[in-house]
């Protein structure tokens, strides 16, 4: 089954945050009763997967300013068929900010979601609202290497921990931050 990567991946986030159970449980249902859990026309909801950005030297987190949602997020979008969440998360952070050469973080060589968060998107035009089932891997970043906007972005910068905290104060990004603060200290 195509999406048993998926399952076992929220088993092993669940033993990292069991608080968090509530969050697991939604999504395996989305993966165990929609087949096509991975195409974003799988409604009510689809995976996607994010990549939570540090800096080479852990000092400041890379966010793009959404073009569509006109506000400031992580990197990452939808799965596109893709069924290893790590990938598209790695993809997307590729693709949206031009770095290449990413180190993903595995806790004890085992590959690990920093965070999972599931939220809506609301209605754009034809496209109904729906509901992202975001799956989020920790990256870091190479150094030297410079960032460029692509089109699904209105900017795509760095921010210091201070100037983060000064942008934001949504729970879904915040968790991320303290999250990632954690394992890498």
């Amino acid at each position: 089954m195509h999406r048993q990567s998926i399952l076992h991946s929220l088993d092993k986030y669940e033993a990292v945050y069991p608080s968090e159970r509530t969050m697991t449980d939604r999504i395996r249902t989305l993966v165990t009763q929609h087949t096509d859990c991975f195409e974003r026309t799988c409604l009510p909801g689809h995976i996607t997967g994010s990549a939570w950005i540090v800096s080479h030297d852990l000092s400041q987190y890379l966010l793009t300013h959404h073009r569509k949602l006109d506000r400031w997020l992580q990197l990452g979008g939808h799965a596109d068929g893709q069924h290893e969440s790590y990938q598209v998360a790695i993809r997307e952070a590729v693709e949206e900010s031009g770095l290449t050469g990413f180190t993903l973080y595995k806790s004890e060589n085992s590959i690990i979601p920093l965070d999972i968060d599931v939220h809506l998107i609301p209605t754009r035009g034809s496209e109904p609202a729906h509901e992202h089932h975001d799956i989020r891997y920790l990256l870091i970043a190479p150094a030297n290497q410079v960032v460029k906007v692509s089109d699904e972005s209105h900017d795509v910068r760095w921010f210091t921990r201070e100037e983060f905290l000064r942008i934001t104060g949504e729970m879904s990004l915040l968790r991320m931050l303290y999250k990632g603060e954690q394992i890498l200290k």
